[in-house]
């Protein structure tokens, strides 16, 4: 197998066949001495707030094996091991553990539903292959090397979401991830303060096409998107997905109380009925439904896998409580997601509606205007109520209710007696907008 490059652009001085042989000897790499468990290898990471360094003796005393450090340190333990720099260790260990697979590795990334399709990706192939995947959203410079290093041999294919915010970071986690496949959900205003621009958000995602582009990968495209079929121009392998036109096509045939989809081309699933709200997740459905077609699963198979996912953590959640009903999609928020979601939302059925908004973050100079674009909308619509929470919400005017942070908002809520109420709640994570609904949930 070829080697991608990227372990011998780093010099340790221990070697890493010594560290990987530590490897194969204790498989489970943790970075936290709050969740170190016994038999662990221990990375000492270090980041504007903390550093890992100070803590390794405690994670050996609390059962880690070895931990890798990068500054010299206070008492001599062979249990502690120095190198160049822990982050870039663990980078490329896992450059080294990637090596050995010769299976599918799927990367995932976009603005806008990637850990949803993620998920239903993998609960779709995991119907036929043991399937490793990225846990929750660990799509970082630090999530994706401990995400390879979690997959065994046993693996048949494995599914890595990356999540970006400048440009550069999907090119160099597809270094040591060395994607097979790929597939970018879409690209919408989200981390603007890092990217620039749209233009620059594209050009940042589109570095997955880049590099499946030079090594004969293959994509799976959401063939609605013109933007997307001009960014994966010239690349060999296209699979396409859509409402039309596509290999892959369906269509939204119900939108109450859950998403349900029906396949109108290339695969006999018929209609798919999910646990998803909104018809902005149709596009994730039909990834799912393209990726499982592309590597041969059952159509029964496609269809239990995308019907028995129930989503967790804040994203896309319908809650009833009692007489109440809560949209719960409150994991992040940016522009094009918010938009969406108010959309969906006016759709959807009740005759009091509330939403519980909190601020986008990561938006820079747009930041302002991007949040008066959110009022604009709003506007267009009568609401029983409004409440807008934090952020630069605080900064613009508007007839809203408007409150500092979710805990005020959520005092607010739990002091009216809410009763066959229908309420949207999103925010960017920052503004942990669960934290508003917990009077109605009990949380």
């Amino acid at each position: 197998m070829d080697k991608p490059g990227f372990e011998e652009n780093i010099n340790h001085p221990f070697a890493i066949e010594d560290l990987y042989r530590l490897y194969l000897q204790y498989p489970s790499v943790c970075t936290d001495t709050r969740k170190v468990q016994k038999g662990d290898l221990f990375f000492a990471l270090k980041g504007d707030n903390f550093n890992g360094n100070l803590f390794a003796t405690r994670a050996i005393a609390n059962g880690a094996v070895y931990a890798i450090i990068d500054e010299s340190p206070a008492i001599q333990d062979d249990r502690l091991i120095q190198v160049d720099n822990s982050l870039e260790t663990l980078q490329s260990l896992a450059a080294h553990h990637r090596n050995h697979f010769s299976i599918p590795f799927i990367a995932i990334t976009g603005s806008n539903g990637k850990t949803t399709t993620k998920e239903l990706i993998h609960a779709v192939l995991s119907e036929k292959y043991i399937t490793y995947t990225t846990e929750g959203n660990l799509n970082n410079h630090i999530g994706i090397p401990l995400t390879i290093l979690k997959i065994k041999n046993d693996a048949e294919i494995a599914i890595i979401e990356m999540g970006a915010n400048h440009l550069g970071e999907i090119a160099g986690y597809c270094l040591y991830a060395r994607p097979t496949h790929g597939l970018i959900t879409n690209v919408g205003k989200a981390h603007l303060e890092g990217f620039g621009s749209v233009e620059g958000v594209k050009k940042g995602k589109g570095e997955l096409y880049d590099y499946l582009r030079m090594h004969d990968g293959t994509v799976f495209v959401m063939w609605d998107y013109d933007y997307l079929r001009k960014m994966s121009r010239t690349i060999k392998n296209i699979i396409s997905y859509g409402t039309a036109h596509a290999d892959i096509t369906g269509i939204t045939e119900t939108l109450t109380p859950y998403l349900s989809v029906s396949i109108t081309k290339g695969q006999p699933s018929g209609i798919i009925q999910t646990h998803l709200t909104g018809d902005y997740n149709l596009p994730n459905v039909l990834a799912a439904v393209c990726a499982g077609n592309y590597f041969n699963v059952q159509p029964d198979a496609i269809k239990n896998g995308i019907e028995s996912y129930e989503p967790s953590n804040s994203r896309s959640q319908l809650i009833k409580a009692g007489s109440n009903t809560i949209l719960l999609d409150a994991y992040n928020a940016n522009p094009s997601s918010m938009k969406l979601a108010i959309e969906n939302f006016v759709r959807f059925p009740g005759a009091d509606k509330i939403l519980l908004l909190g601020a986008m973050a990561e938006l820079g100079n747009e930041s302002i205007t991007e949040h008066e674009h959110i009022l604009q909308q709003i506007n267009t619509d009568k609401w029983k109520d409004v409440v807008l929470v934090g952020g630069d919400f605080l900064k613009i005017k508007h007839p809203y209710k408007s409150f500092k942070n979710s805990e005020e908002a959520g005092k607010w809520v739990a002091s009216r007696n809410f009763n066959n109420t229908v309420f949207l709640v999103k925010g960017s994570r920052s503004m942990q907008m669960e934290k508003a609904i917990e009077s109605l949930t009990q949380f």
